[in-house]
């Protein structure tokens, strides 16, 4: 099944076009990549699809369902979650907190249920609690749950970002250039941590620039160059496509 469908997708800035024409479509259960050289449009593609622009033409299906324009929130209760090429924790929470604050979207206690503590409010919390400690075990931060973000080496910050991305329940999980700044081995495990993503279910797009781990883990590959879509293959398609060396090398074909 295609879980995400974005067709004839235009984003316009002034006279500037980020993305002209651009569609694409990922499977459900896969990893696809999003690549293209800087300025190619992936980051406003992959802000149009969670909600934090809204697209001048084109649409957006998500399960079949047109998407285009909800809300960041809505976004997220509909089942995607992203995390941010700038990594995008809150500071004055510790690693467990950070984690709980993202299950707003799956919680349903009323304002006054919270302030008079009421059993459905209680329950969340202690709902939320085991689901991020649980969380946190799998990305592999149980020890550091205490700790405050700025306190955590930047590989265990990026895998924070993707816990709490977890924690939205997502069936689509949006990952913005997560080995940004990584370690080759902080790299390699964030690979393996992919992996059992997918192995768990979820269905990942990936905007990466570290081509190894792109051509290692991904179902499928998008390239965008100039906001427009020049190629959707496997990694060996790709990586023979003329019009894909020569949006990365510059040579002529």
């Amino acid at each position: 099944m295609v879980m995400l469908v974005g067709q004839n997708l235009h984003k316009h800035f002034g006279g500037l076009a980020a993305l002209d024409g651009a569609s694409f479509e990922v499977a459900e259960g896969t990893i696809t990549s999003l690549i293209g050289p800087n300025g190619a449009g992936k980051t406003t593609l992959f802000n149009i699809v969670s909600g934090l622009l809204r697209p001048t033409a084109g649409m957006i299906l998500f399960k079949g369902v047109d998407v285009t324009g909800w809300s960041p929130h809505r976004i997220a209760h509909a089942g995607m979650g992203r995390t941010f090429q700038n990594i995008q924790l809150f500071e004055h929470l510790n690693a467990l907190e950070n984690v709980i604050a993202a299950r707003f979207c799956r919680t349903k206690s009323s304002l006054l249920e919270s302030l008079l503590l009421l059993a459905r409010d209680r329950q969340e919390r202690q709902r939320s609690r085991a689901v991020a400690e649980e969380l946190l075990v799998w990305v592999g931060l149980e020890a550091q749950r205490f700790l405050m973000p700025r306190e955590l080496p930047y590989g265990d910050q990026r895998r924070l970002e993707i816990a709490r991305a977890l924690a939205t329940e997502p069936a689509l999980l949006m990952l913005d250039e997560p080995s940004a700044g990584m370690s080759h081995q902080e790299a390699q495990e964030l690979m393996a941590l992919i992996g059992r993503l997918r192995e768990r279910g979820t269905t990942i797009l990936l905007i990466e620039h570290n081509m190894h781990l792109v051509m290692a883990i991904s179902d499928q590959i998008v390239v965008l160059n100039f906001g427009k879509k020049i190629a959707q293959g496997s990694a060996a398609e790709v990586q023979t496509n003329p019009e894909v060396i020569e949006a990365y090398l510059g040579v002529e074909v």
